[in-house]
């Protein structure tokens, strides 16, 4: 009996109570019982998943479906509460339900004495119980609900601090430039619909699978709906040229940086381009794409990051070029691959933000780097975890990140979608990600302290901050491990895991990689060549040049910088984005809204003729009103007046009838 199994619906229901008890009664509650109830839903929601999974391994991994009441039905389009779980499914269930676990205890500590604490701790909630949906979904309109609810929940969230303006700007900056991406979203979906006359995975992959794969330079119907679809992705998961948003959503407290800038959210794009694989896979040019935004983001972002000095800046950028990465990979057909880096991801990425919340608490708020030093002795918990978390993202051997990151740029260069010039851009972004993270390393916690240590009085976060971070830094390290024994002609694991989600309805001539086949060679030689690769070798290098840079001979950057000040400034400005959309499409608007649609279409036209009218008939009142001025032979003379003119047009009347 699959008790779990069979009603999944309970592990999306159980946040969505936590939030609706917090967000309707927790104004009265003290803060433990707030704790108790949002943590407490996240924990049941947790075990919940944990349980289905179990059943769903014990049952043998057939894919589960369950439909519980039919949501919308007019004519042929019918949208069911359809719920599912596939191998894709368990991998998103226990991150995203996890790792919003750890962020809510770490809340605990780092929210303690702001205003608006039940508020927060039920937008958390809420985010998760969309997030479940997306998921959990068995149909695209499902998941496009769950898609939009993490978009208003990031809102709600980025601009918590809602009488700060910087954090209201990015609020809706986030929130408008996402839905830029889900117009096209929302047409793909359209599209997908009058192609398929479903919205059901399962119908929509079935008849897929009867298409041949189309052309690479002459795309179709497939080609149109993944490139909507995609441009969705591309919002939702701050791709170029929608990645403007994120970097501002820092505004937001720091574990909301890390649950849904780093963990959760803006891997929802990767997650639907890896949901959508039957359509992609037939799609060359539209794969094309996704790898070309892919390789380009990564390196893009990575440039910037090298010279950000906020600590959450600096992680704004490796998200987003991380994300990239994952998009690579899917791009290239490695879509197992791309969900192992989103796994890995959340675990190190999502512990970088939370040890950079705890640099901040020990900071009493300051954010610049510059402006910290010295700190691995007075925060050493905060330290060695943030450390782990570096040597992952970097690549180093031994680290989760190290598996996940070789994997995706083994793909591009010999999968069957390889590029040479897309993995050369995934090469150099991830030497780069190496020297920026160690940069941060040391900026923040090697050197002298620069900052005056009678006004900031350094201290370890407590344990409910710190824990956390303990949890995190252990999956850090063996989040990677089920790819080990790949390194010597083993099996991967967790690609052999997700195979039959990308293997059901996959193409005849296959773009989606399968386990890759071990070289023809001994297993001391393989791991050899996984060892001393490109991307080991760039890694340590970017360690190595951060090292000699800010430990060795810190003067280097400031030379360095008075040497290349053309591109120094044009990548310390981040390429001027910002301010060219401003001057090509937020200035134009601003000054239409204004002048057309303010002062002229609503002053000018619509008040205009409604004041008008107005005034008309006042005027009107006016002049009929001195009618009546109580004289008896004014009235008189106008009885007869009207009289008169009665009769003259009753005999005109009478005279054009006859």
């Amino acid at each position: 009996m699959h008790i779990l199994l069979d009603q999944l619906w309970i592990i999306i229901a159980l946040p969505l109570v936590g939030s609706a008890i917090n967000g309707l009664l927790g104004r009265k509650f003290p803060k433990p019982v707030v704790n108790t109830v949002a943590i407490g839903a996240l924990a049941l929601s947790f075990l919940c998943a944990l349980e289905a999974v179990r059943e769903f391994l014990a049952a043998g991994q057939a894919t589960v479906f369950h439909t519980y009441f039919t949501w919308i039905h007019a004519g042929i389009f019918q949208v069911d509460f359809r719920l599912q779980m596939d191998q894709l499914t368990v991998v998103m269930l226990l991150v995203v339900t996890f790792v919003s676990l750890l962020v809510h205890i770490y809340s605990t500590g780092y929210m303690a004495h702001e205003e608006g604490y039940y508020r927060f701790f039920s937008y958390l909630n809420l985010f998760v119980f969309f997030m479940l949906i997306l998921v959990l979904a068995a149909n695209v309109v499902l998941l496009f609900v769950g898609w939009e609810g993490v978009g208003l929940c990031s809102y709600l969230l980025v601009g918590f601090w809602f009488l700060k303006p910087s954090a209201i700007s990015a609020g809706k900056k986030a929130f408008i430039t996402t839905r830029i991406g889900d117009f096209g979203f929302t047409v793909g979906i359209l599209l997908l619909f009058w192609t398929f006359k479903s919205v059901d995975y399962v119908e929509i992959f079935k008849k897929a699978s009867t298409m041949p794969v189309e052309a690479w330079g002459l795309g179709g119907t497939l080609t149109v709906i993944c490139l909507l679809l995609f441009t969705g992705a591309v919002g939702k998961s701050a791709q170029l040229p929608l990645y403007v948003w994120l970097p501002d959503a820092m505004e937001g407290p720091t574990p909301v940086s890390a649950l849904i800038h780093a963990a959760t959210m803006v891997t929802a794009g990767v997650y639907m381009v890896a949901r959508m694989n039957p359509l992609f896979s037939r799609a060359p040019l539209a794969l094309f794409v996704v790898a070309l935004i892919g390789a380009l983001t990564a390196f893009f972002a990575a440039t910037i990051g090298l010279l950000q000095t906020d600590i959450k800046k600096v992680l704004a950028y490796s998200t987003v070029s991380q994300l990239g990465y994952m998009f690579l990979a899917c791009g290239v057909g490695a879509y197992a691959s791309g969900i192992f880096h989103l796994m890995t991801h959340a675990f190190f990425k999502g512990l970088l933000f939370l040890a950079a919340g705890s640099v901040i608490h020990a900071m009493g708020g300051d954010q610049e780097m510059p402006h910290m030093g010295g700190l691995r002795t007075k925060i050493p918990i905060t330290f060695w975890t943030m450390l782990i978390a570096t040597l992952a993202i970097a690549g180093i051997p031994g680290f989760a990140g190290f598996f996940s990151k070789d994997a995706i740029l083994e793909a591009a260069k010999d999968g069957p979608n390889a590029n040479f010039w897309l993995w050369l851009l995934g090469v150099v972004a991830a030497g780069m990600t190496s020297f920026y993270m160690f940069r941060l390393i040391f900026l923040t916690f090697f050197g002298k302290p620069r900052y005056d240590e009678h006004k900031v009085h350094v201290h370890e976060s407590p344990y409910n901050m710190t824990g956390p971070l303990i949890v995190l830094a252990i999956l850090s390290t063996i989040g990677g491990w089920f790819a080990a024994p790949h390194l010597v002609g083993g099996p991967d694991y967790f690609t052999n895991f997700l195979h039959p989600v990308f293997a059901a309805y996959a193409p005849e001539t296959g773009t989606a990689v399968s386990e890759a086949a071990g070289e023809a060679a001994s297993p001391a030689i393989l791991l050899f060549h996984a060892l001393t690769g490109w991307p080991v070798i760039v890694g340590l290098l970017g360690l190595a040049l951060a090292w000699w840079f800010y430990i060795k001979s810190p003067d280097t950057p400031k030379k360095l910088a008075q040497s290349l000040s053309g591109p120094y400034t044009l990548i310390h400005n981040k390429y001027y984005v910002d301010e060219i959309y401003g001057f090509l499409i937020i200035q134009p608007l601003l000054w239409i809204s204004t002048n057309v649609l303010w002062h002229f279409v609503d002053e000018g036209v619509i008040d205009g003729t409604v004041n008008g009218t107005a005034r008309v008939a006042r005027e009107t009142g006016s002049h009929v009103r001195e009618i009546q001025s109580g004289n008896a032979r004014s009235y008189a003379t106008w009885v007869v007046i009207g009289g008169a003119g009665v009769t003259v047009l009753m005999l005109g009347l009478w005279g054009m009838v006859r």
